[in-house]
């Protein structure tokens, strides 16, 4: 079996390999020591961390969370939840920058409504090449539209993240077939970024191809977040398998038995 962290399947984001395909998001947790705990657990190398709510070093009389999750473990990913233009997205993320001394790669967002948390893709448009322009290496979270996720691409964004579902609902992939166009057609990588309830849910995704699955409510909104992070770690690992192995084809008739009928030793009535 191959193992996902070989050099035959990298995972690669704006030129560093990880060994984790599953990104995490920090909020929602009970307190920080929770959030490592989850974390841990998932075996996440990358995680997500909303600078308008989060401490990181903004306010220096406060815990910060880079005092559990250290830079020197991990990959800390800004990114602009709670923006509703690309003017707010872009400010968002050049303080991220000065805060973590320069770090380059981001999660952008923006959002169009505060009810269902849909992304407002005329604003993410625009955010996301004014950070291109400056240096940023820009994951975006964007509808699973084909058309726009190649525009994001052709902007320079270094990983595509359409939503499987609405942000925080739970209720999976809802469109396979929009993502399939879109994993089918990007030559960077695609991640689903919203929506997923459980493990399963993060199975189906690496089944259909994607490169990684990015959460944060699926596992810090479970009854135990630490039993739901490890089966995310678990889901996602098997997806990837279940991908690079390649699954027997759907059929709906002329069905094909598992044990060969060849060389069966048929029994025989004495009457």
């Amino acid at each position: 079996m191959m193992n996902p962290t070989t050099p035959n399947d990298p995972f690669i984001i704006a030129g560093k390999t990880y060994s984790s395909r599953l990104l995490v998001g920090t909020g929602k947790y009970k307190d920080f020591e929770q959030t490592r705990a989850a974390i841990d657990a998932s075996g996440a190398e990358i995680i997500t961390v909303a600078i308008r709510r989060t401490n990181i070093g903004q306010d220096p009389n406060q815990p910060s969370l880079l005092d559990y999750l250290p830079p020197s473990e991990f990959t800390i990913l800004p990114n602009t939840a709670g923006c509703y233009s690309a003017e707010d997205a872009v400010r968002t993320l050049r303080l991220a920058r000065e805060l973590l001394n320069g770090h380059k790669l981001v999660k952008l967002e923006v959002l169009g409504d505060p009810n269902n948390l849909f992304p407002n893709m005329p604003e993410t448009l625009k955010a996301a090449k004014t950070l291109v322009d400056e240096g940023f290496d820009v994951m975006v979270y964007c509808a699973d539209d084909p058309i726009q996720c190649k525009m994001l691409e052709d902007i320079g964004c270094v990983a595509i993240m359409p939503l499987a579902s609405l942000i925080g609902s739970g209720m999976g992939i809802i469109n396979p077939w929009n993502l399939r166009l879109i994993i089918d057609q990007a030559t960077v990588p695609v991640l689903v970024d919203a929506g997923v309830g459980t493990a399963s849910d993060a199975t189906i995704a690496m089944e259909l191809g994607c490169d990684g699955v990015l959460m944060n409510t699926a596992i810090a909104g479970a009854q135990d977040p630490i039993r739901m992070a490890s089966a995310m770690k678990h889901g996602v690992l098997a997806g990837r398998q279940a991908y690079l192995a390649g699954r027997i084809p759907r059929k709906y008739y002329d069905a094909d038995p598992s044990s060969p009928l060849e060389g069966m030793i048929h029994s025989r009535s004495n009457a």
